[in-house]
């Protein structure tokens, strides 16, 4: 009897590259995604942008994600999503109340870092306590980055 090959989903992994740019990170947190079918279906097809992204609270403590876009499923029918639709995060109750508490004070945000497909299938988002960063320190971190390049580029 032969054996089914078994599939494996294609990993999706779409970056905010910009978020490490722009802020230190403090705390990160891996966040399940309340999605439509038609959005899945645009995601795993690696049409998604996070480059705006932020996390906000709601009146009743929930987390959401504004400003990131799914773009529509080519496939979809008159029932597709709006593309860039504020979409529900779920987290444990203890890690809300600590992200709650923590991105109330000054100078802190919440940012989703990438958005990936977990091993069972279900789309997560990995969000962040950021703070951001001053002009200098964004400086800083590029000259660190171009003396690791030139040690590298020097070893070999």
């Amino acid at each position: 009897m032969a054996k089914a090959k078994e599939t494996t989903p294609r990993s999706i992994n779409i970056q905010n590259r910009r978020a490490g740019y722009e802020y230190s990170f403090l705390i990160k947190y891996t966040a399940g995604m309340v999605l439509v079918g038609t959005e899945i279906k645009s995601l795993r097809t690696g049409n998604g942008n996070i480059t705006d992204g932020y996390c906000t609270f709601g009146a009743d403590g929930t987390l959401w994600l504004h400003g990131v876009t799914i773009a529509q499923y080519t496939q979809g029918t008159y029932n597709n999503h709006e593309p860039t639709r504020p979409r529900q995060l779920l987290l444990t109750k203890k890690e809300m109340r600590q992200l709650e508490n923590k991105s109330q004070e000054q100078g802190l945000t919440i940012v989703p870092l990438r958005i990936f497909i977990g091993e069972r299938g279900f789309a997560k988002v990995e969000i962040a306590l950021a703070k951001g960063k001053k002009l200098y320190d964004k400086r800083e971190d590029v000259k660190a980055r171009d003396a690791k390049r030139e040690l590298d580029r020097n070893q070999y």
